[in-house]
Parts: structure tokens; C-alpha cells; sequence
């Protein structure tokens, strides 16, 4: 029943993405401390998951995450120092990271093909929410044209990594295990 605590996981971090709805959205700064913590996120549990499973695909997929997302974050952080903008932590960014955190800790607890389900499962979760974030919150709340462009330049690779995911996802639900 692990897996629900990854969907509740899901829905809180959505539920932070929407808050900014309400108060005219996150400002640059805080856009990039989103962003950078959401890859971060992911990219531990990529290593997490890639040190953990024997499954081919999903080591291959959380190949994919770890190397994606170190992209992203490397050119994140290349435009906010050409921008001279500092990453400024907020609600949704803290949540994020206390959620990755959370998430770590229960995937370390698995092994076998509940680690692979409950990974992947939380991948499908987090990406929807990304994807959620980004077209309802962050790209329409972007100020710096150039950040905006960023974060519509890396959504077609979020769609991609959920698609994957879902997937992994209908597979490892085919498997016995």
C-alpha cells in the first residue's frame, strides 16, 4: 500500500504548484528554485533507482531521468547566472524537496519488483504534476522571456518521460512479482 502514500505524494506537490493561482503566480527567482528542485528530485531518485534495480528497463529509464534532468538543471542554472538571477526557496520549492525526501526514504525500504512498481508509479505521479505545473503555473508565470522559453524548450521531454513511465508502469503491472 506504499503506492499511495507516491499518488498522495503526487497530489500534494500538485496542490503547491496551484497555490501560486492564487496570489498572481511564482516570480522568476522562485521559478528557478522550483525548477532546479524538481530536477534535483528526480535525479536522486534516478540514482536511488539505478543503484537498486535489476530490471534492465528500469535502470535504463533511470539512466534517462538522472542524465535529462542533469541537463535541464545545468541549463537552468546557466541562465539564471547570465540573468544574475539567485534561485530564491519558497513553499513550493521546500515541498518539493521535503516530497523527494520522503519518497527516498520509502524506496529504500523496497527491494525487488515492489521498488521497481513504486518507483515508476511515482514517476508517472510526478511527472503528471510537473507537466501540470509548468502549462498552468510556471511557463504563464515566467517574466524573463528567456526563462519562459526554457521551460517551454524542456516540456516536450517531460511529456516524453511520462509517457515512458507509463509504459514501464503497464509492464511491471503485466509482471508477477
Amino acid at each position: 500500500m506504499k503506492w499511495i502514500s507516491v499518488t498522495l505524494f503526487g497530489v500534494l506537490t500538485l496542490a503547491s504548484f496551484t497555490g501560486y493561482a492564487q496570489s498572481g503566480g511564482p516570480t522568476d527567482p522562485q521559478i528557478a528554485a522550483i525548477v532546479v528542485t524538481a530536477n534535483q528530485v528526480d535525479i536522486d531518485a534516478g540514482k536511488l533507482a539505478e543503484s537498486k534495480t535489476r530490471s534492465k528497463d528500469v535502470k535504463a529509464f533511470a539512466q534517462l531521468m538522472i542524465t535529462d534532468h542533469s541537463g535541464v538543471n545545468k541549463a537552468a542554472t546557466d541562465l539564471v547566472h547570465k540573468l544574475g538571477v539567485t534561485p530564491e526557496p519558497n513553499s513550493t520549492s521546500q515541498s518539493l524537496k521535503q516530497g523527494g525526501d520522503a519518497n527516498l526514504a520509502n524506496l529504500k525500504t523496497l527491494k525487488g519488483m515492489a521498488f521497481d512498481r513504486a518507483y515508476i508509479d511515482h514517476e508517472v505521479a510526478y511527472h503528471e504534476s510537473v507537466l501540470d505545473a509548468l502549462d498552468k503555473t510556471l511557463i504563464p508565470s515566467a517574466q524573463n522571456e528567456e526563462l519562459k522559453a526554457l521551460l517551454v524548450k524542456v516540456r516536450p521531454a517531460f511529456v516524453a518521460h511520462l509517457d515512458h513511465a507509463k509504459q514501464l508502469q503497464a509492464e511491471l503491472g503485466k509482471s508477477n512479482g
